[in-house]
């Protein structure tokens, strides 16, 4: 077991994010913010004065002027000090290395601390039953390469060093590790197979959610499957391409077919389900230190498999 670990850090979840548009370059970034914002410059000062504002994952001054495709995080909400505490929690380590480890995580279960999730996470879970973990992300999420939403469900790669997370990085940044998802949606998809390529920002109406965009956020691709077809439902298998924050739930709203089960995007409900019906089942990677092609499954959980059967006996 380690010691507590303690950091300042930003919650994501209250974040903006901006993407500079060629039309855009040229801009002074307290100028460019002030607009987005409808914030006066001062304010705009202060928050890059106190760190909270961050030019392609980097701190950055006022006048800096902007260049097309610059990415700019604001971190409007006030900074947090988190005592971060190793928990005995029961996970399901599915394999195992010096390197990393592959786990997964049920349904319920944050990966990470965010406000209004302090404990009872992955993390806290992982720095009670491995020995070591990356860095890079720092304390408050460290060996965390990639996530996964609480109620989704399934596999995700943990890094217990720095080399091994910076290889795991490079891989799904270059789409080399490839990533699988269940799910069971709304309505009866009528194309067996394709591609969903939008932009995906902040939704404009809640913070909290994302959305389609047509001109701001960043470029998200999923590819789908028809795995089965009922009377009102379809069993799909997605891939994703890119990894943005809740891009198969927010693609499935998209094409007009919800995640069965989940709320935020529109899903009916009408299994009692805590979640949505959302499992990632494969995950493929090249390991890290021995090169060697990698290929883990998780199967359906059982509250999973249990509305396909009875969609199945209705059949």
């Amino acid at each position: 077991m380690k010691e507590n670990q303690q950091e300042n850090f930003y919650d994501e979840e209250e974040s903006l994010s901006f993407d500079v548009l060629s039309e855009e370059a040229g801009q002074r970034l307290d100028l460019f913010l002030s607009n987005k914002l409808g914030a006066s410059r001062s304010h705009i000062k202060n928050l890059v004065e106190n760190e909270r504002v961050f030019l392609n994952n980097k701190k950055v001054k006022a006048g800096q002027i902007l260049k097309s495709g610059d990415n700019i995080i604001v971190y409007e909400e006030e900074i947090k000090t988190l005592n971060l505490q190793p928990e005995d929690i029961p996970i399901d380590i599915v394999y195992e290395d010096d390197d990393i480890a592959v786990v997964n995580k049920p349904q319920g279960m944050v990966v990470h601390p965010a406000a209004g999730s302090y404990e009872h996470t992955l993390v806290n879970a992982l720095l009670f039953r491995l020995k070591s973990l990356s860095s890079i992300n720092g304390v408050i999420r460290p060996g965390i390469v990639h996530r996964l939403d609480k109620d989704t469900s399934g596999l995700l790669v943990v890094a217990k060093n720095d080399d091994a997370h910076i290889s795991l990085q490079q891989q799904i940044a270059s789409k080399e590790a490839k990533r699988y998802y269940y799910a069971l949606v709304d309505g009866v998809v009528s194309k067996d197979e394709g591609i969903i390529e939008t932009l995906i920002d902040r939704s404009k109406k809640d913070r909290k959610m994302m959305a389609v965009s047509k001109s701001t956020g960043r470029n998200a691709i999923t590819l789908y499957k028809v795995l089965e077809r009922f009377s009102k439902y379809t069993f799909m298998e997605y891939e994703l391409k890119t990894g943005r924050t809740h891009q198969i739930r927010v693609h499935s709203k998209h094409i007009g077919h919800p995640v069965i089960g989940d709320n935020v995007y529109g899903g009916s409900n009408k299994f009692d389900l805590n979640g949505q019906l959302l499992h990632a089942h494969k995950l493929v990677l090249t390991h890290p230190r021995s090169g060697k092609l990698m290929s883990f499954e998780a199967p359906l959980p059982d509250y999973f498999e249990k509305v396909l059967q009875i969609l199945r006996s209705k059949a």
